[in-house]
């Protein structure tokens, strides 16, 4: 099988002194420096001083870099320099693979191209399709999409067309090019045009040839400023060994212990996420519950709430763990280990972002043991253990038990409602639905009729003759 020929710049190049590297130097406009002047950007981080130059060439890059680097600032300035050179509308595409990601990759956008009146449209699930048709129909400059609602649109949205597309970037690249998405970004690679300038960027790359070469890069150059499958070296990693009853007791403990801090805690699932939430509310700690089974909007308000730091616990599935960028995250509990491996990097990569400081501390119950060892053997470190008496933690059970009993109530109730709210909806519907039936039944009943008659007629006039 052939390699994909890539121009590698060696990690050892970010490591040299940088003090004379800034973003001028590197070639990067006037207007897009005064934009990053005003977010705080004082000089280029390692993965922007490596990538900024070929992409301003022109090249198609494959940039990996640990999480909270700065990777988007690396493929937007380069996309913004040259649409101030060649204005055009529907320039840029960027996929994500989750929402809450696209949502603020084009908040970056739109700030770093405020002095030149970039348009973003935000096209992702869970928004009415008409609206997002109107915003495509208005040709915005930049496009940030989940994959499935774009080919939404591709097939539905009468007019839509990339066909005049010159970027096409893909960030969390590795997840965008796996199994998930596949027939999705097959179609959209078909409908886009193979002249093109393409982004690639993770935190967790991968190497197999065949997922680059579906993504038609070309000439490409790989900048690599991290190990593979590295965790920063601000991030203080430890893990409790925890019984599995006695998991809720030990998440109380921990956050009363760091009170003061602000936790992002990852669960597995969604109804899991739900329930952890409530109890947390119900010990009297303010936490905000995020899933994929919430409305879209519910989950930008639940975002917005922990941004804004009027809630200091985002309790989250994996929607949470790709690329978001909220830099007062002190802590990450893994209160579910993950399934895969480099999923750890990037939910841990919410914290300790951009040169801060940050701790991830893992819950490993008796039969999370050996993803607890597949992570650490995939990271190269070992943690430590996270100091607690047991006798201490348990001082809480009964508070942890009421807390649980009261949880498990609230969680009957909502799913009580929302089967109730189902039923109004099928029940609002069904009339329609009805009235669609009866007039389709009268049809095919008057269409038998007719043909009956008709029938008897011709052999009426028949025997006549």
């Amino acid at each position: 099988m052939e390699e994909v020929e890539t121009a590698t710049v060696a990690s050892a190049t970010a490591a040299e002194s940088t003090e004379e590297v800034t973003f001028k130097s590197l070639g990067v406009d006037d207007a897009l420096i005064e934009a990053c002047t005003k977010m705080k950007w004082s000089k280029p981080s390692s993965i922007q001083r490596e990538a900024l130059p070929p992409a301003l060439e022109g090249r198609d890059i494959i940039g990996l870099a640990e999480t909270g680097s700065g990777k988007t600032g690396a493929f937007a300035l380069p996309i913004l320099q040259r649409l101030l050179k060649e204005p055009q509308r529907l320039y840029a595409l960027v996929l994500t693979p989750t929402r809450e990601l696209a949502y603020q990759i084009s908040e970056q956008f739109e700030a770093l191209g405020s002095g030149i009146g970039v348009q973003c449209a935000v096209i992702v699930g869970g928004i009415d399709l008409t609206a997002q048709s109107v915003a495509l129909a208005k040709r915005p400059h930049v496009i940030i999409a989940t994959p499935g609602r774009l080919v939404d649109h591709l097939e539905n949205t009468k007019g839509f067309s990339l066909r005049s597309l010159k970027f096409l970037v893909m960030d969390e690249a590795d997840r965008i090019l796996n199994m998930d998405f596949e027939i999705e970004v097959d179609k959209i690679l078909k409908c886009i045009p193979k002249e093109r300038t393409t982004y690639l960027y993770s935190a967790t790359m991968t190497k197999k040839v065949k997922k680059l070469q579906r993504a038609s890069v070309r000439n490409a150059v790989k900048v690599e400023v991290s190990t593979k499958y590295g965790t920063v070296e601000k991030l203080q990693q430890s893990y409790i060994f925890v019984p599995q009853k006695f998991m809720d007791c030990y998440l109380a403990f921990i956050i009363n212990e760091l009170h003061g801090n602000s936790f992002i805690i990852f669960c597995c699932t969604c109804s899991n996420t739900t329930r952890t939430a409530l109890l947390l509310r119900n010990l009297g700690f303010s936490a905000v519950p995020l899933h994929g089974q919430m409305s879209q909007p519910k989950r930008l308000g639940a975002l917005n709430k922990f941004k804004a730091k009027s809630h200091s616990i985002l309790v989250a599935t994996d929607v949470a763990s790709r690329g978001l960028d909220i830099p007062h995250v002190d802590v990450v509990i893994n209160f579910d280990m993950p399934t895969h491996s480099k999923d750890y990097i990037h939910r841990v990569g919410r914290t300790a972002r951009a040169g801060r400081a940050g701790r991830a501390i893992n819950f490993v119950s008796q039969y999370g043991v050996e993803l607890f060892k597949r992570i650490e053997e995939l990271i190269g470190k070992k943690m430590d253990a996270y100091p607690t008496q047991e006798a201490e933690v348990l001082l809480m059970q009964e508070r942890v038990m009421e807390a649980q009993r009261i949880a498990r109530t609230e969680v009957k109730e909502f799913e009580s409602k929302k089967r109730e709210r189902d039923d109004d909806d099928e029940a609002s519907q069904a009339p329609s639905a009805k009235l669609v039936k009866r007039a389709f039944d009268q049809r095919s009943k008057g269409r038998g009729k007719g043909d009956t008659k008709g029938r008897g007629r011709g052999r009426g006039r028949g025997r006549g003759r």
